[in-house]
């Protein structure tokens, strides 16, 4: 069986001319810190019976990619936010009867051998074969939104290489959170962004008509203090 070091090229990359190093393979899947890449097993053989496996037995999350276990990490405060816009978002689009909200541990397979799972998704109800929630632990869906709250282990190439397989797969709008600098950028295509500050608000555009969220109220979450219990 080959491994990711033989693989040819990822899309959106020249031929594959490399000599195979490990350094080749840790940039084309985006620079990812080491400490998230699962080794067992090894990089390149991962499939996608691999991921569900893990997931039942040891209830870790792990993206595939080129073959690749990429382990899904979400600190506390990221983690927080994601709470918390899948709250806001469900209270749109439950009443609408719009489609489904997943969280983080939603996986979803955007193509074969490829599983991608973002902090939040949203699915309209027409991806849903029949108007119905699949059965399977991991369906082939691409969300119509996918949002993502940045931890500090993403890098910028990890989160762009999401974004392509993202609209590949179908997907309409990325919405990026930062919580440290309290920004936001809304994605229409990869490289199609809006960067969004605190004051401003997040809108779902043509794929939620009318949904808004203000980045202001969104971030106050993270000021919140409590007083000692009575």
């Amino acid at each position: 069986m080959s491994t990711l070091l033989e693989k040819p090229r990822v899309e959106g990359d020249g031929p594959n001319t490399d000599g195979g190093t490990l350094a080749d393979l840790m940039h084309r899947l985006g620079d990812v810190p080491l400490d998230r890449i699962r080794t067992n097993p090894p990089p390149g053989t991962a499939t996608e019976a691999d991921v569900e496996r893990i997931q039942a037995q040891e209830k870790r999350y792990f993206e595939l990619v080129d073959g690749v276990l990429v382990e899904k990490t979400v600190g506390f405060p990221e983690s927080l936010l994601a709470s918390v816009i899948i709250q806001l978002l469900r209270t749109w689009v439950a009443p609408r009867k719009l489609g489904i909200v997943l969280a983080p541990d939603g996986l979803l397979k955007l193509s074969p051998g490829s599983i991608r799972g973002p902090d939040v998704s949203f699915i309209s109800g027409s991806r849903l074969a029949g108007g119905r929630i699949p059965r399977e632990q991991i369906p082939l869906l691409a969300p119509d939104l996918a949002i993502e709250v940045l931890s500090p282990s993403n890098t910028k190439r990890e989160m762009e290489r999401k974004r392509q397989e993202y609209f590949k797969a179908g997907t309409r709008l990325v919405w990026e959170i930062d919580p440290p600098s309290r920004t936001a950028i809304a994605y229409t295509a990869p490289e199609k962004q809006t960067l969004l500050t605190a004051d401003q608000s997040l809108n779902g555009g043509e794929v939620l008509p009318g949904f808004s969220l203000s980045l202001r109220e969104l971030f106050s979450e993270l000021d919140t203090q409590f007083g000692p219990a009575e």
